[in-house]
């Protein structure tokens, strides 16, 4: 990468990442990308979800509503309330992709891109919480071609 010389004999790398000197220049201005990543952007989303002043925990309300809920979810299935516990926890994850979807700031709940992370809670969600309801003695939802599925795969 080429480099040039500045007034104050400083060396400045014209790559793809720009970002501004103290007279507002760009000290990058090529529109090639850099040799060696040095940074990675922040997530889509992922400012603090309260102001600056706030104390931590209020600033990350979203994570901690979601991994709250997970807690209680473990706690309840650890006490017996298996279906109960498991269902919570699904909830939570769809809890977390609805709040990804709704919020323009979700703090560290931001995780990678809005679409990606949606997309992640909400199909891991989804999935436990059918698991929780299909799951035996006694389940809430049957689905009447898993049996003949199994059957199938099972007998020669």
């Amino acid at each position: 990468m080429p480099a040039e010389d500045t007034r104050d004999g400083e060396e400045t790398v014209r790559d793809a990442i720009s970002a501004p000197d103290a007279e507002g220049r760009p000290r990058r201005v090529t529109r090639r990308f850099p040799l060696f990543t040095r940074d990675t952007a922040r997530p889509e989303g992922g400012g603090r979800a309260a102001a600056g002043g706030a104390p931590a925990p209020a600033r990350q309300w979203p994570l901690l509503v979601v991994l709250g809920t997970v807690a209680l979810g473990l706690l309840l299935t650890a006490f017996d309330a298996f279906r109960v516990g498991i269902v919570l926890i699904g909830a939570a994850l769809l809890a977390g992709a609805v709040l990804r979807w709704m919020l323009p700031g979700v703090g560290m709940l931001a995780v990678r891109s809005r679409f990606t992370d949606i997309s992640t809670y909400g199909v891991l969600g989804l999935a436990i919480v059918l698991l929780a309801l299909m799951a035996q003695p006694h389940p809430l939802l049957e689905i009447p071609f898993l049996k003949d599925t199994l059957h199938f795969t099972m007998t020669k």
